[in-house]
């Protein structure tokens, strides 16, 4: 009988999110991950097989606490304005991570982003009535918005732009 896990699953998945969410897939070693959540290397790989596997889970929970949340609050936004304001003030790190650097090369990476951008999608258009093709538009400049660090000026442009758009 082997001896019983000395960390919690759990704990150790929300601290890979934080990790891999600062500094993407290729930014993260290994002993980065032994050292940052206090996990025995064999503990690591017994528990979730390779570091990609960790990888996954932290994607995964992140989609589940993070983005999954977001787009419930914006299924309810009441205008452009908000939908923007909700997304740019979001914890969104890893979404963006594992869109442009592991999306391109792990179709299950893939296939994850996919389906939240999907979720935000549909989210805008439960909530602005707008058509398909403009709600992922609008996904589109509220994420680029949040990558550039500069949400208030430019949202505030933006979504007077497109508020008569409905």
């Amino acid at each position: 009988m082997g001896r019983p896990r000395a960390f919690d699953e759990g704990e150790a998945v929300r601290a890979a999110v934080a990790l891999f969410g600062g500094r993407a897939y290729d930014g993260v070693s290994v002993d980065d991950l032994v050292n940052h959540l206090g996990v025995h290397r064999n503990s690591l790989y017994k528990t979730f097989g390779s570091k990609r596997g960790l990888y996954l889970a932290a994607l995964r929970r992140h989609l589940a606490d993070d983005v999954r949340p977001l787009a419930v609050a914006l299924a309810a936004a009441p205008d452009v304005a908000t939908a923007l304001r909700l997304t740019t003030e979001a914890d969104l790190g890893l979404l963006l991570l594992a869109a442009v650097e592991r999306a391109p090369a792990d179709e299950e990476v893939a296939a994850e982003v996919a389906s939240a951008l999907g979720d935000l999608d549909q989210a805008v258009v439960d909530a602005l009535g707008v058509p398909a093709e403009l709600a992922a538009g609008i996904t589109a400049a509220a994420l680029g918005l949040l990558l550039r660090g500069d949400a208030d000026r430019a949202g505030a442009a933006l979504a007077e732009r497109l508020d008569p758009l409905r």
